[in-house]
């Protein structure tokens, strides 16, 4: 009977510890990237009553909830993102909690500690943005003219009446956007077929002049085509080439009667500086960075860990697991082997099914209640054993 009541109350201690550990999972039931944790009873030998012999992790992934923020990300399949402190210790989680620092480093949201990108021989190093923040100027080498110039009037003698084309927007050395304007007039040479080109900057100066020839076809003449200008800026000078059309084709500029007169510019190249417009995580893991519809650059590739025995894992913080030999794990990258993909702007849930808890509870219950009933029977034994004494 004694030993009755140090049986019982061992399924009572255990069934607790056990409460605790449900405790602990509905807690964080809203926790990205928590696992939750079963219990495990053993018989104590020589059957002396229960205890609890460890908790093992539910491997089982969370649900994927899409977040819209660029830098949250989630495992599709197996895997852990890697973290670095700053005592160079790694530690590994499923909640992809992220965002850039003030230097540019993407790190945990929780705890600052930086997020690993691996290379093909599994190197890790952080993610940075750092050098990447802008793509720098460059300057507008080329401008192609198209449209059609009326031919010169048939009297060489009649005022001639300047053909303009506005706002040409080009970029200087220093990725500052510059205005341009340019004049199309029946030439002072009064050579049939013949116009002066005059560039003007935004104030109406110029800043270059040039000819433009057609031929009797009205189409652009070998030798006339092209105009170069020098553009000057603080940054340096440039030459700015005008192109006015294949010599001979009708690719470019004409001089036809019959056609409307009417011009347009289309700028080949240049822009200021560019900052970053957009960033995502492929699948893969791999950075991407816009800068522009054209402009677009690539930066570090999230590192993942896989674990031999991934449910004897500890959760540190709710969400980290940290201590883990390096003999234990294995480093790679997203899309590859046995490795998961990235699902980028999206965070994993915790893997808690409330159904479950809720059952284990009634369970926990239901056996704390039928151990102290043990204890109550052997007690109530006990007193009836020390009243049947009495009065001998």
């Amino acid at each position: 009977m004694f030993q009755a009541l140090f049986t019982s109350l061992s399924g009572l201690f255990s069934f607790s510890r056990s409460l605790n550990t449900v405790s602990n999972n509905v807690s964080n039931m809203n926790t990205p990237g928590f696992r939750g944790s079963d219990s495990f009873f053993a018989n104590i030998e020589g059957n002396l009553g229960t205890r609890i012999v460890g908790e093992d992790l539910r491997t089982v992934a969370g649900d994927t909830r899409q977040t819209g923020n660029a830098t949250d990300l989630a495992v599709d399949g197996d895997g852990y993102f890697v973290l670095r402190d700053a005592a160079g210790a790694l530690h590994y989680t499923r909640a992809g909690q992220f965002r850039f620092n003030d230097d540019g480093v993407l790190v945990d949201s929780v705890n600052s500690y930086e997020v690993m990108a691996a290379d093909t021989t599994g190197a890790l190093a952080s993610i940075t943005i750092e050098g990447l923040r802008t793509v720098g100027a460059v300057p507008t080498t080329g401008v192609h003219i198209s449209g059609n110039l009326l031919p010169s009037s048939a009297s060489p003698t009649a005022p001639a009446t300047p053909v303009d084309l506005n706002s040409i927007t080009v970029y200087d050395t220093t990725g500052t956007a510059r205005v341009l304007k340019m004049q199309f007039t029946r030439s002072a040479t009064q050579i049939p077929g013949a116009f002066d080109v005059a560039v003007l900057d935004d104030t109406g100066a110029s800043i270059g002049t040039g000819e433009v020839r057609f031929s009797v076809q009205g189409l652009p003449q070998a030798g006339y085509s092209t105009m170069d200008i020098v553009l000057s800026s603080a940054g340096g000078d440039q030459t700015l080439t005008f192109d006015f059309g294949t010599p001979g084709s009708f690719n470019g500029m004409t001089s036809q009667s019959g056609t409307p007169s009417g011009l347009t510019a289309k700028v080949d190249d240049g822009h200021g500086v560019l900052p970053i417009t957009t960033m995502k995580f492929d699948e893969k893991g791999i950075l991407q960075l816009s800068y522009s519809t054209t402009k677009k650059r690539t930066g570090g590739q999230v590192a993942l860990a896989l674990f031999a025995n991934e449910s004897a894992l500890k959760l540190s913080g709710g969400r980290i697991v940290s201590g883990v030999d390096a003999s234990q794990r294995e480093i790679g990258t997203a899309g590859s082997g046995r490795y998961g993909k990235i699902a980028g702007a999206s965070l994993e849930m915790s893997n808690i099914d409330l159904t479950r808890e809720f059952a284990d509870m009634i369970i926990i219950q239901r056996g704390y209640q039928a151990s102290s009933r043990v204890m109550t029977v052997s007690n109530e034994m006990i007193e009836q054993l020390y009243n049947s004494t009495k009065g001998g």
